[in-house]
């Protein structure tokens, strides 16, 4: 394979081989905007507000979907003729971009109701839908976006998949009342933010992963190995960005910086702060409402190794996202080849990223 059709990294590419073509992530974000065409204008608009391109964010849970899908290629057994064994092939190949597809759609659905919980006014660089739109049209277009999930993902004709990804549903609702609803104890223990983070950010990406792995037949050994490395990857992804939100610009993080413990959510470096300096507790316990409290737990998160504590966290968890690829069973295939170190490359840059 030369280098001109081999897969690519980058801000704009990746690719799954398709029929003997590779997808580009600009040719996946078209097919989502299809498919969430509404007939009423106003909802049409708001269901598309971050499909289009320029704020369509870090298209990370597509890019992992679509290398996983091709991670975990395996010889499709069937009768002798090749365009039979091809058109099985690329078959498979579809119902996984499928997945990737219904995966950003549940993904966003999530953030339009999650910044209407938030009374958020940004995100990704812009007014969040519910500031620009109003709260009821947000709400509506999230719902929309997970009906048309549910449409695509009943089209799979897959229980355990289906399955699967309603649970994502469900783990969605229940780490955001979590959040909503935690007691002092509950708010500064590790566990439960852990806990909850799973439920909130790492249960989509991870179980999307197995749901790739399912689709190819895999045996239930490598589907759970593609459910640790989004599991792990997940964490990873989370916990940095935990550290960016005291670290980075609003600029380079497309929303406020601080925007998390502004609204009284404990992440880990201030968990990890919490234990070298106690008195933070009752800091913590004040709710974060005079901004001088904000200062204050600043002042200490900066005396303490809140930060690299969380990023070492976030470095082990890369670490066994990659032991998760390693561990899977040997393949002479290139492109598997290519797309598993493409997904321990992404360990990487998920713990190095600015962004």
């Amino acid at each position: 394979m030369g280098d001109a059709e081999k897969p690519i990294i980058g801000v704009h590419m990746v690719f799954m081989p398709l029929g003997g073509k590779f997808i580009t992530r600009a040719a996946l974000w078209w097919r989502l905007r299809s498919m969430v065409v509404a007939e009423v204008p106003k909802l049409a608009s708001a269901a598309e507000y971050f499909f289009k391109l320029g704020v369509e964010g870090k298209r990370f849970r597509p890019t992992v979907l679509l290398l996983m899908a091709t991670a975990l290629n395996v010889h499709i057994p069937g009768p002798p003729s090749d365009a039979v064994v091809d058109a099985l092939s690329e078959e498979l190949r579809k119902r996984q971009q499928r997945i990737a597809e219904i995966t950003e759609m549940i993904h966003v659905a999530s953030l339009l109701h999650d910044d209407v919980l938030d009374d958020a006014d940004t995100r990704r660089g812009i007014g969040s839908l519910n500031f620009v739109m109003g709260n009821k049209l947000a709400v509506l277009a999230g719902d929309f976006l997970l009906s048309r999930a549910c449409v695509a993902l009943a089209s799979l004709k897959n229980t355990e998949v289906v399955s699967l990804l309603a649970t994502v549903v469900e783990h969605l609702v229940t780490g955001e009342t979590m959040q909503m609803t935690s007691t002092s104890e509950q708010r500064c223990s590790m566990e439960y933010y852990l806990q909850k983070t799973y439920y909130k950010t790492v249960s989509l990406i991870s179980n999307s992963c197995k749901a790739i792995a399912l689709l190819a037949g895999q045996t239930t050994e490598v589907s759970m190995l593609a459910y640790e490395y989004g599991k792990n990857l997940g964490l990873a992804f989370q916990l940095i960005d935990d550290i960016l939100d005291f670290t980075g610009t609003s600029t380079s993080l497309g929303k406020g910086s601080l925007s998390d413990i502004r609204h009284g959510i404990i992440t880990a470096p201030i968990l990890y702060a919490m234990e070298e300096f106690p008195q933070l507790r009752a800091v913590v316990d004040r709710g974060f409402h005079n901004p001088a409290d904000v200062d204050l737990a600043l002042d200490y998160l900066g005396k303490s190794r809140g930060i690299q504590r969380t990023r070492d966290l976030a470095a082990k968890h890369a670490t066994l996202a990659s032991a998760a690829i390693d561990s899977l069973p040997e393949s002479d295939d290139e492109d598997v080849r290519i797309s598993r170190r493409a997904l321990v490359d992404l360990t990487h840059r998920v713990i190095t990223r600015t962004k």
